[in-house]
């Protein structure tokens, strides 16, 4: 038997192997926790692991290159790199914006508008790289930074604004752009939770000078870890590279195939400290990081890709049955809503409890988890209540009505599609069994 009639084999029965696992798995209504997300993946994704295991090319590598493409090409963006989490994603994009190889690059001390409702990692990058948070309130119902404040929240020192998607929900991305093109900030584009999402006929992560995208298990489309930074600016690309890998010059792919490098002047360049002729390789430009996934997870997230619009549609689906089911009760509950022109591919489905109601969100969060139905929060809330950012340097402008409103008031369920018609049946008649004996009686 040849190497190659033994791969084979390994992944026929790698395939079996899958098939017989799956079998295994059943519901049993409150026995079987139903997850507010989790990976969806059958004998493809395991066979591309295990081929790619079998390759044993153990760093970014051939794989990480193809899912970048795809990734891209998905995306129509012209340029983009992988990493290991979404978390870094956004630590390299707004890294990149900071980088002295820029031409105008943010400075410490610049001002970045962006959301009081944030999940930790959307936020960090600004105050890792000295710059200074200028904090807004979010809209009712979207949970998105509320874009008619942008004027009011405008400095002489107002240079960027890191916006996220919250949940899938595009924000009003018509507005920051114009708002932006009309003051000269850049836009970082958190999509993490937004992938496949439109609006205005334009996907989620396209709006920007630059956007972020999270893999991570519990996301749109998973490689268990791993995120991607895609920008149409060349330079802003260069520098996100070197970021991600220990902060070099060198823009080389992995297997660059001539001696010389891809600037072809590798030993060529002249630095002001270095002497003529330094290794390319081995110059530093930006003070970075090692942030690179595994080829092992880009393969998975090469199969992954190809299954977007089912679970997109899965997601769609899977939201629209709990809206409808628990509708009749917005006298207790304020429901999710988007703006006009937005298409979510919703990450997951987010419940306020109107403070008139006559239950807490404690309540209706302690009855579906002692039942199996797993809930979270919306994130940190408001970020400024959570114990590491209290002592920030930040401006906050205006009252924060709504994020108090989410830290007190808000929580989510699942809707991703690894969720049967038996979990939503019963995650369903669980909810409106809540709400009919405790919180659907109508208020006075």
């Amino acid at each position: 038997m040849t190497a190659d009639e033994l791969k084979a084999e390994i992944l026929e029965k790698t395939a079996e192997y899958c098939e017989l696992q799956k079998k295994t798995e059943g519901f049993r209504p409150g026995e079987t926790r139903v997850h507010y997300a989790g990976r969806v993946y059958d004998a493809a994704e395991m066979q591309a692991l295990v081929s790619s295991a079998l390759d044993f090319w153990l760093t970014l590598g051939p794989k990480g290159e193809e899912f970048i493409r795809d990734f891209s090409g998905c995306m129509g963006m012209k340029h983009g790199l992988a990493v290991n989490s979404g978390s870094s994603a956004n630590l390299v994009a707004v890294g990149a914006l900071c980088s002295r190889s820029l031409e105008d690059p943010l400075r410490p001390g610049d001002e970045v508008i962006t959301s009081a409702l944030a999940f930790p990692t959307t936020l960090n990058p600004v105050l890792q790289n000295g710059l200074v948070p200028v904090f807004l309130d979010v809209e009712e119902g979207t949970y998105n930074l509320d874009a008619s404040l942008l004027e009011s929240a405008l400095s002489e020192k107002t240079r960027a604004i890191v916006l996220a998607h919250t949940l899938g929900n595009p924000a009003q991305m018509d507005v920051v752009t114009d708002f932006a093109d009309r003051y000269g900030l850049y836009v970082v584009e958190d999509a993490c939770d937004a992938l496949d999402s439109v609006y205005n006929s334009r996907l989620c992560g396209t709006f920007g000078d630059v956007s972020t995208f999270s893999f991570y298990a519990a996301h749109h489309i998973t490689m268990g870890e791993g995120g991607a930074v895609l920008t149409n600016d060349i330079g802003l690309y260069r520098q996100a590279l070197s970021l991600r890998d220990w902060g070099r010059a060198c823009y080389c792919r992995t297997g660059e195939p001539d001696p010389n490098g891809a600037c072809g002047k590798r030993f060529a360049h002249r630095y002001k400290n270095l002497p003529f002729g330094y290794d390319h390789k081995y110059v530093f430009s930006n003070i970075g990081y090692n942030l690179k996934p595994l080829d092992l997870q880009c393969a998975v997230g090469i199969e992954q890709l190809k299954k977007l619009p089912r679970f997109t549609a899965a997601r769609k689906r899977n939201f629209q049955r709990i809206y409808e089911a628990l509708l009749p009760f917005g006298d207790v509950l304020v429901l999710p809503r988007s703006l006009p022109g937005a298409e979510p591919s919703w990450f997951a489905f987010p419940i306020t409890v109107r403070d008139k109601a006559p239950f807490g969100r404690r309540d209706f969060v302690a009855f579906l988890e002692q039942r199996q139905i797993e809930t979270r929060m919306l994130f940190g809330g408001n970020i400024l209540r959570q114990p590491a950012y209290e002592e920030i340097r930040c401006r906050v402008c205006g009252p924060l009505l709504h994020t108090e409103s989410v830290l007190k008031n808000t929580f989510f369920v699942g809707v991703y599609p690894g969720l049967t018609e038996e979990m939503l049946d019963y995650m369903i008649q669980t909810m409106r069994g809540f709400l009919e004996s405790a919180g659907g009686r109508k208020q006075p």
